[in-house]
């Protein structure tokens, strides 16, 4: 009971939680009996909505033939299911980093979905998914200095890991106090603009989705996370990682896949992410990594082995973002009386190569990788 009273005081003001250890998170896939992965279908792509304190996104990732990259993010926030609040926000990342990122993020008013609960509105900004389910428009006049006109659309199978995707946080199984979700379209075709002051960007490309739900304050449900986006001309490899606080006995959590065009090599809670190498970022102590290695493995519906690697150096990071500067004010109300919180995201897009076994068949492809790596608590 005690335990209990703590967890809820935790929850309502944002308190460090007691240690109940790994056996309090049930991470995805790992029931007895759950399939790697379950492709993703219309009615998969629907917005759960919490009514409990939680973040839900759609992140569309871009990398254009033209070397511009970036994402479009569309935030549902519920603070303790008091007051909901929703955000569009934009990031364009120019050719080799030669000029600093336009970034713009933005209050939204009036918001609603349609009735199957897969497309959403609000003043100057809509984000539908087309009758069939196979792409998004993405549409915002919220801020002059990004006017987005996107369309995404699936080049691959979309996928959660496990039977749903969902990972759940809590001593009852059957009655969670928090989840955790990724629905990923891991290989898209994009085309669109995004107009900004200064003239008309074309981001005709490749892109991914992501279409997350973190159903508890962000710093109890992770205290650290890695994010890879690999799109080369053949191949697109995700994988996303994170790590639960000592609450939850520091559990890592992931959800990674390869496609193709057409179809997913495969798709599961399997793979790591490591930095090899990092240095000490003196404006917060957080060790920045300087070198990584990411790893795949799975196996083919015809059972072939599979097994990936990308490993190198990063350049300089191409932003850190101070996410208690830059997020809006709801995301800083959920973390804000939280002690030793200092999430901070470091983002890199650099070109290296993916090598790739099925079998005995070994490729290798370059292509081009974005990656986050995020330090929370």
């Amino acid at each position: 009971m005690f335990n209990w009273a703590k967890s809820t005081l935790a929850s309502v003001a944002g308190t460090q939680e007691p240690e109940y250890g790994p056996d309090a998170i049930q991470p995805v896939g790992k029931n007895e009996g759950d399939p790697p992965y379950t492709e993703l279908t219309k009615n998969d792509m629907r917005w759960i909505l919490s009514e409990w304190t939680s973040v839900e996104t759609q992140t569309f990732y871009y990398n254009a033939d033209n070397g511009y990259s970036g994402f479009v993010q569309l935030i549902y926030s519920n603070v303790a299911g008091l007051r909901v609040t929703c955000q569009f926000s934009c990031k364009v990342f120019f050719p080799n980093n030669e000029k600093p990122a336009i970034w713009s993020s933005d209050a939204l008013s009036n918001h609603g979905f349609d009735d199957e609960q897969v497309s959403f509105y609000a003043d100057g900004v809509s984000v539908e998914l087309s009758e069939d389910g196979t792409f998004y428009t993405i549409k915002s006049a919220s801020n002059e200095n990004s006017m987005v006109n996107l369309k995404f659309t699936r080049a691959a199978p979309g996928f959660v890991g496990g039977k749903n995707g969902i990972s759940t946080y809590g001593t009852d199984p059957k009655n969670p106090w928090g989840t955790m979700r990724h629905g990923l379209w891991p290989r898209c075709n994009v085309e669109g603009v995004v107009i900004t002051k200064d003239g008309e960007i074309d981001l005709k490309g490749r892109g991914m989705l992501s279409h997350a739900l973190q159903g508890m304050k962000p710093h109890h449900a992770a205290a650290r996370w890695n994010f890879v986006n690999f799109q080369s001309p053949t191949y697109s490899a995700i994988l996303m990682e994170f790590t639960t606080p000592p609450s939850y006995g520091s559990t890592v959590v992931r959800v990674s896949g390869i496609a193709t065009d057409g179809k997913l090599l495969f798709a599961g809670t399997s793979g790591e992410a490591k930095h090899t190498e990092s240095k000490q970022d003196s404006h917060n102590e957080w060790p920045e990594p300087t070198a990584v290695s990411y790893h795949w493995e799975g196996k083919t519906e015809d059972g072939k082995d599979v097994s990936a690697n990308i490993a190198g150096s990063l350049p300089p990071r191409w932003d850190r973002v101070d996410v208690m500067a830059e997020v809006p004010g709801f995301v800083k109300a959920i973390v804000a009386t939280a002690a030793g919180t200092r999430p901070y995201i470091y983002q890199y897009a650099t070109k290296m190569t993916l090598h790739l076994k099925v079998g005995d068949e070994v490729k290798e492809e370059e292509g081009y990788l974005f990656a986050e790596a995020t330090f929370i608590s």
